[in-house]
């Protein structure tokens, strides 16, 4: 455990409570008072509590539970510190700041600044590895056995979130929500350098058989392996070259931290991917 909570950590920690904060208000103080959701488990949460009434907060955290332990055997105990962290906080959050008076009663001014500031709060919590919804992790797990990407299947399952509030807040209500989730996901975009932007990935180091395993068990992702040599101290070196969403680098930092390797990391973007780098694991353990 000590191993785990490093500077890196608590820094990770300290940029998603600001994320909540910004995330939580823009929802409590913008958005729900003028009957617009969010998308994901959130937004689900959102019409059940207009449905059932109860504490928004606890409904949120209540549906977004499981997925805490789904996406601590798919990618490991920091995700699930850094998630359970952002998800228990932000519902939490919810319930304070529901108790202020709305800071915006105009729906346009509500779509448009609502949005830009959850994405904000959302952008910079994917940033640090962080998740206040469950759909990303199920996205991610969809998207290692489809050919679908992570914003691909997101915005597949908030299609139908949508839809089904236009029988619980009206068509017209339904329609401004949807607009907030496109300012919201191209500000997540900004901040964030892109939730699913693909970025190749290029590591010069001496533990590439431990860096590949950990990349191939916790991500899915097949890592191909280059024979180099270091042009001062003529060593050889081993270049692992793998493509990920921009979600899943700082999961690639994560490995790099706990295979204690010493290496040399790029990070680029990529513009189009053709063909499939990811893979089902293999039946027997690595």
């Amino acid at each position: 455990m000590k191993d785990l909570f490093d500077y890196k950590l608590i820094y990770s920690l300290l940029i998603i409570t600001i994320g909540c904060v910004i995330a939580s208000a823009s929802l409590e103080l913008i958005l729900i008072p003028n009957m617009m959701i969010d998308g994901g488990i959130n937004g689900i949460s959102i019409i059940i509590n207009k449905i059932i009434g109860g504490p928004l907060g606890l409904i949120v955290f209540a549906l977004n539970f499981p997925f805490l332990f789904l996406g601590y055997n798919l990618i490991g105990k920091k995700y699930l510190i850094k998630a359970g962290y952002g998800m228990a906080l932000f519902s939490i959050l919810l319930e304070v700041f529901g108790r202020f008076d709305p800071i915006i009663d105009d729906t346009l001014l509500a779509t448009v600044y609502g949005g830009i500031a959850l994405g904000i709060g959302v952008g910079m919590i994917i940033k640090q590895g962080g998740s206040l919804d469950g759909t990303e992790t199920v996205a991610i797990l969809v998207s290692r056995k489809q050919s679908l990407s992570v914003g691909q299947v997101v915005f597949i399952f908030n299609i139908f979130i949508y839809g089904s509030a236009i029988f619980v807040f009206g068509a017209e209500r339904a329609l401004y929500s949807l607009l907030t989730y496109f300012v919201s996901y191209k500000v997540i975009d900004f901040v964030s350098d892109g939730l699913n932007s693909a970025k190749a990935v290029f590591i010069i180091t001496d533990n590439d058989k431990d860096i590949s395993k950990q990349i191939l068990k916790r991500l899915g992702r097949t890592v191909t392996s280059i024979s180099g040599e270091g042009f001062i101290s003529k060593d050889d070196k081993k270049v692992l070259y793998t493509v990920v969403t921009r979600f899943e680098v700082s999961i690639i930092k994560d490995i790099l931290d706990e295979t204690n390797s010493s290496s040399f990391v790029t990070v680029m973007d990529v513009s189009e991917i053709i063909g499939t780098h990811i893979k089902k694991l293999p039946g027997e353990s690595i």
